[in-house]
């Protein structure tokens, strides 16, 4: 009996070894407390590139594009120059949020008459046909004028020294690295750049890329205009036009980047701030408006009436997202009435509370790799910034002179006739990555993204319905176990025609899990597809900023 009774204390010490003192069961660890300033990144050069910058005079936005031009470095499958930025501002000076969208355009000699000529049905994901123009570079030029204080050549001095001396490989990195490689490695420039040795770096081998360094070496000294009209940008259109590809100077040079006004809606006090489209964001804006009807609070965290209920609303919204998002150049986007308590209250009334729903329709109104960070600075100035090439390495197309993947976001177009994302030339794709920003009484409360394509608005309503409903801290809220629901991932019209899946991580009790499958959800236990986030909140009180970075990737949040 003893040595049983001992048996069952050595058990249960060796299950509750890495509980913690404080906090959720499953946070990994506390939450970083900064007054001067904090970074939360990706991955920890980043983050501390970041930090250098604001100790050496610079604002939130020079440490936000330092950061950024060092994950296109070290983390070159999520993120790179080839690719495109959207980001949100919040200025002290002004007391106000601002928006920038950063997607650039498909090219102007590529006509959807031409494609289905050639008998293509469908964009690729790969190769020369899915590259639009790189917006990132231009992104980093207008954030630079409007707010920046640092000269650009010092904020991109730390990402050229690791494109030149080399940097070692993060264990995730690696493991998305190699998953790439597996496929690209005949592509055009890849294997020259991205595969030193025939090979993918592994975790602690020392990577170096000096093409990119010499690249962002030009961006230096020159600015801008040696991405959209000098050197680099002719050598884009020489490569790609070797390679049957469409994008010329003209377009790179037309390109311009467009500062927006954010959407918002209040859920529960807070408001809650989105791009509004070509992006996703407003569906989470759909999202939480739909659930703000429901006693999320009481139902608890990961209870089979809450997943159910997110569930159902994502599908809700993703059917309008599926229709309505698209370039507002082309369209007369019904933005407003998407994002109204009023339509909400409509679609609210759809859900079965005791069954899931096959599919639903979109209201009546008349896969991805990216990188996020954040960061905010002494003056109170906070950035929330996102950054991708959509798939891992884009396109995979490389010129290997530049030493960056050019994007694949044109891939995201449709062919559909009479649909807002139908491909037509010098118009934005569709795009997934959101940039997310809350304040509350009008002061800024937090800056935070979760990445992870079609999982960025069910990522951002996971975590705010973790703060703000169950009470979590904000490690905690991103630790959290999450639910990821597919089926209708795609702007290309409906695709809920089985109601989808629903992917989930360890964390959920089996008893709702069961739940759910007998309500009709199609449950599977998944991993890798729940995405990365980052945040930083502000306490007004006490004049601190709370720092986090999931565990789920190589990331850091740290300040001083």
């Amino acid at each position: 009996m003893k040595r049983t009774l001992l048996l069952m204390v050595l058990l249960s010490t060796c299950c509750l070894a890495q509980d913690r003192v404080t906090g959720r069961r499953f946070a990994t660890r506390s939450e970083v407390i900064a007054q001067n300033g904090i970074a939360c990144t990706s991955q920890p050069l980043a983050t501390q590139a970041a930090l250098e910058i604001l100790r050496q005079g610079g604002n939130a936005i020079d440490a936000a594009i330092a950061a950024n031009a060092v994950n296109t470095v070290v983390e070159p499958m999520s993120c790179g120059i080839g690719g495109d930025l959207f980001a949100m501002v919040w200025s002290a000076k002004d007391q106000k949020l601002f928006g920038l969208n950063a997607s650039g355009r498909s090219p102007k000699s590529l006509t959807l008459a031409h494609m289905r000529d050639l008998g293509i049905e469908k964009i690729p994901i790969r190769g020369s046909l899915p590259v639009s123009v790189p917006g990132c570079v231009d992104g980093w030029f207008e954030l630079h004028k409007k707010f920046g204080s640092l000269p650009m050549a010092t904020i991109l001095q730390p990402a050229i020294y690791y494109a030149r001396n080399g940097f070692p490989v993060t264990e995730v990195i690696a493991h998305y690295w190699g998953n790439s490689a597996k496929s690209l490695y005949d592509m055009p420039g890849f294997a020259e750049i991205f595969m030193s040795g025939g090979k993918a770096p592994a975790k602690g081998e020392i990577f170096r890329n000096p093409a990119l360094a010499r690249t962002l070496e030009l961006l230096a000294k020159r600015g801008r205009v040696a991405f959209y009209e000098g050197e680099i940008a002719r050598e884009i259109e020489l490569f790609l036009r070797r390679n049957d590809g469409f994008l010329q100077v003209a377009d790179l040079a037309a390109h311009r980047s467009e500062w927006v006004e954010p959407v918002s809606s209040n859920y529960r006090g807070y408001d809650v701030w989105e791009l509004p489209p070509n992006g996703q964001g407003i569906a989470a804006l759909q999202i939480l408006n739909i659930l703000e009807g429901f006693d999320i609070k009481k139902m608890g965290f990961g209870s089979r009436e809450f997943l159910h209920l997110l569930v159902e609303a994502k599908k809700l919204a993703y059917e309008d997202r599926a229709k309505y998002y698209a370039d507002p150049g082309f369209n007369a986007l019904p933005v407003a009435k998407l994002v109204s308590k009023e339509y909400a209250a409509v679609r609210r009334k759809l859900i079965d509370r005791s069954r899931a729903a096959k599919r639903y329709a979109p209201g009546d109104l008349e896969h991805g790799d990216t990188i996020y960070l954040t960061v905010a600075d002494k003056d109170g100035n906070m950035v929330s910034l996102i950054q991708s090439l959509y798939w891992g390495f884009g396109s995979g197309m490389v010129p290997p002179k530049l030493g960056f993947p050019l994007q694949n976001r044109g891939a995201l177009f449709t062919f559909e006739d009479g649909h807002f994302n139908q491909y037509a030339p010098e118009k934005r794709p569709f795009h997934t990555i959101i940039p997310a920003f809350v304040t509350k009484a009008g002061k800024p409360f937090l800056s935070f993204g979760v990445m992870g394509g079609a999982m960025q608005p069910q990522g951002h309503v996971q975590i705010l319905i973790n703060l703000i409903d169950f009470g979590m801290g904000l490690q905690e809220a991103g630790d959290a176990p999450r639910v990821r629901h597919g089926g209708s991932s795609q702007p290309t019209g409906s695709q809920m025609t089985s109601g989808g899946r629903v992917s989930f991580e360890s964390g959920f009790s089996s008893e709702s899990i069961r739940e759910l499958v007998k309500i009709g959800h199609n449950m599977v236990k998944s991993v890798g597809v729940f995405g990365g986030y980052q945040a930083i909140m502000f306490d007004h009180e006490n004049k601190v900023y709370y720092g986090a970075s999931e565990s789920r990737k190589d990331g850091q949040a740290a300040g001083y």
